[in-house]
Order: C-alpha cells, then sequence, then structure tokens
C-alpha cells in the first residue's frame, strides 16, 4: 500500500510517496534522485528523532496507510554529511505563521463575517 510522507532538512519539505514495505535505504535512493546527495551521505530520522536504519522498512517505524495518509503524511528528518565526515545536526525549520488580520477584518461579526446592525424602539 502507498504511504505519503513529507522529508523536512532545515527549510526544505520533499512530499513523496512510496510502499509501506520499502527500506529506508531504499527511500534514500529516492532522495538521491531529487538532492543528487548520495544515500551514504543522508541520515533520516523518524518522529521520535531517531535515526533510521538502512535494512528496516517503513512499516517497522509505524509507517503504514493509516499512519501516512495524503492528507497527512508522515513527518521523517533529513540530515546530511558535512564535508568534515560528520552529520548535521537534525534542524527543521519551524513553517511561519501567517500575517496579523488586519483591524478591519477583526470587528467583523463572526457568525458570518457581516456586520449586523440592531435597530431598538
Amino acid at each position: 500500500m502507498d504511504v505519503f510522507l513529507m522529508i523536512r532538512r532545515k527549510k526544505t519539505t520533499i512530499f513523496t510517496d512510496a510502499k509501506d514495505n520499502t527500506s529506508v535505504g531504499e527511500l534514500k535512493k529516492m532522495i538521491e534522485g531529487i538532492l543528487k546527495v548520495h544515500p551514504q551521505d543522508q541520515r533520516l530520522f523518524n518522529k521520535n528523532n531517531e535515526v533510521m536504519s538502512d535494512d528496516k522498512q517503513l512499516q517497522d517505524y509505524g509507517i503504514t496507510i493509516s499512519t501516512a495518509r495524503a492528507q497527512s503524511p508522515a513527518q521523517l528528518g533529513l540530515a546530511l554529511r558535512l564535508e568534515n565526515g560528520e552529520f548535521e545536526e537534525l534542524d527543521i525549520a519551524p513553517y511561519s505563521s501567517p500575517p496579523d488580520l488586519p483591524d478591519v477584518m477583526k470587528n467583523q461579526d463572526s457568525a458570518n463575517g457581516q456586520e449586523t446592525t440592531h435597530i431598538t424602539s
């Protein structure tokens, strides 16, 4: 079955899909096709920030059709090997927040977005 993945590193996010029986090593080869970084220079992390082993399958880490759907993909972290041979620290930039609403939009009636007028006699 297809599982949907969101692989994040710094400000980069890769969306891809794979089979739940895909090995982590095979997933790294898919990433190599996108980033042009050799699989041995990649380190993948699961949702608990644990390093994923190349010989294990995605389903071994709980990534299944029920946990990695298109509308809510499983998130993995990616770190790359530095020139000195060490791996960089896992660094996932937080998503940006939308700007505050202008004051004119904040004062509208929340029921339907229109202002209401009340008439009393």
